[in-house]
């Protein structure tokens, strides 16, 4: 596909936003306003620019990431839009900024390119804790952290002309971890691959090499501690041990992998009980309908009556899922898109994913293809376990699904994620 189609596709996942707000706008006896036409304005000046500034500062990029992400985008958008407008108005300012920083992070990376990066790993290792700690502050502060939904995942800052702005830090700190992970890796891979050790039949390394395996372990259960956050946890554990595996090929870090998370799992379900409700919501969610089972049974309700082609944009009650439009918005989708809607995002997600893997495996050098598998994984992985949630094969873990959720700190790094792949992309084909 040539850049003129990857600029066709961008403005069809445009018309795409618009006409689904004026699917909705007719559902409330509106017709078509002034909102259709800033929708479609905005993402061809998000997009579009981003598209411009690939051109210009990543020209070998493949052409096929951006429109993805914009189809993902305008899915999200009108259903957010559908769930709650005020929300979407927010969401379209995020759009504009977030664009913005990522044509941004192509520009400074236009002369180097991405190994820059490799330099600062400690830098992006400090940055990536210190993000996820935030929440920590106390809440007398300007700048403090906040409990949504029982999980302590938000900071809110105080700002100078009124109102509050809030951010979710952890959705950032992904990023600069999945920096550091890939430029450590890149160095100590081999270390970390050599079986020097037996245990008896089972070829182990060197105990002292799987001192990171249980750093990643104890920052991922602190996290699940003292924020209370299932999802946060589960992501950060399993792209160290993925990422961990693709340097190294050894299946032994996925079987460690494997059974620290299912002991970990096991203690955090007998010694929390945050973590004991949404396994008893997951198993039994009618045994307490009005209470921990609601959000799982409307969103099994809204996937039951979404049908072939659902319900349409604006005539089901996506509104009455608790946490719509950013935990459960892909349930949204495949009530009022049915399931011919739901698979589209599905399929857009896995060509996303085989597009990020694609970039990983032909690339040479070793940080670059470690960092083009570990922002593919956090985005992959990411996408599985709200999936999984909401589908009912795991435990709702709370975190959003990317590119779709409402949520400006969430829409802004999977934004920068693109920017990278789509930087690694251009450096591994000239």
């Amino acid at each position: 596909m040539t850049r003129r189609g990857e600029a066709a596709l961008v403005g069809f996942a445009a018309v795409i936003a618009a006409l689904g707000v004026t699917a909705v706008n007719f559902s409330r006896s509106v017709g078509v306003d002034a909102t259709a036409v800033l929708t479609l304005v905005v993402f061809v000046v998000a997009f579009g620019s981003l598209h411009l500034a690939v051109r210009e500062w990543a020209p070998s990029a493949i052409p096929y990431l951006v429109p993805l992400a914009a189809f993902l985008s305008a899915v999200g958008y009108a259903e957010v839009y559908r769930i709650d407008s005020s929300l979407g108005s927010r969401q379209l300012w995020w759009l504009i900024a977030s664009a913005g920083i990522a044509s941004a992070v192509l520009f400074l990376l236009r002369g180097r390119g991405v190994s820059v990066l490799r330099r600062y790993r400690y830098i992006f290792l400090a940055s990536g804790l210190g993000l996820l700690l935030l929440p920590l502050l106390p809440e007398s502060w300007p700048l403090r952290g906040a409990i949504v939904n029982s999980s302590r995942l938000w900071v809110r800052l105080d700002l100078p002309f009124g109102g509050t702005l809030s951010f979710q830090p952890g959705e950032v700190a992904k990023i600069a971890i999945v920096v550091f992970l890939a430029s450590y890796l890149a160095e100590r891979g081999s270390q970390l691959a050599a079986m020097t050790s037996r245990l008896g039949p089972v070829h182990m390394p060197e105990p002292r090499q799987l001192v990171p395996l249980g750093l990643a372990f104890l920052i991922a259960f602190a996290v699940l501690i003292y924020q209370r956050d299932l999802g946060a946890s589960l992501l950060l554990f399993a792209l160290f041990v993925t990422m961990l595996f693709a340097a190294t090929g050894r299946h032994i870090y996925l079987g460690a992998g494997t059974l620290m998370i299912a002991g970990g799992g096991l203690v955090a379900w007998r010694a929390f009980d945050h973590v004991q409700t949404r396994v008893t919501a997951w198993l039994h969610p009618f045994d307490d309908y009005l209470g921990s089972g609601y959000q799982v049974a409307q969103g099994l309700f809204a996937l039951g009556s979404g049908s072939l082609t659902g319900s349409g944009l604006g005539v089901g009650r996506p509104d009455l899922i608790p946490a719509a439009a950013t935990d459960y918005i892909f349930a949204a989708v495949a009530e009022e898109l049915g399931l011919a809607g739901a698979f589209a995002v599905i399929a857009a997600f896995a060509l996303f994913t085989a597009a990020g893997l694609g970039i990983a495996l032909r690339s040479r050098d070793l940080f670059r293809k470690l960092l083009a598998g570990g922002l593919t994984l956090v985005l992959a992985i990411q996408t599985i376990l709200i999936l999984a949630g909401i589908l009912r094969l795991f435990p709702v873990t709370g975190i959003t699904l990317p590119f779709m959720s409402y949520g400006g700190s969430s829409l802004l790094a999977n934004m920068v994620l693109l920017a990278l792949l789509l930087r690694i992309s251009h450096e591994e084909r000239t």
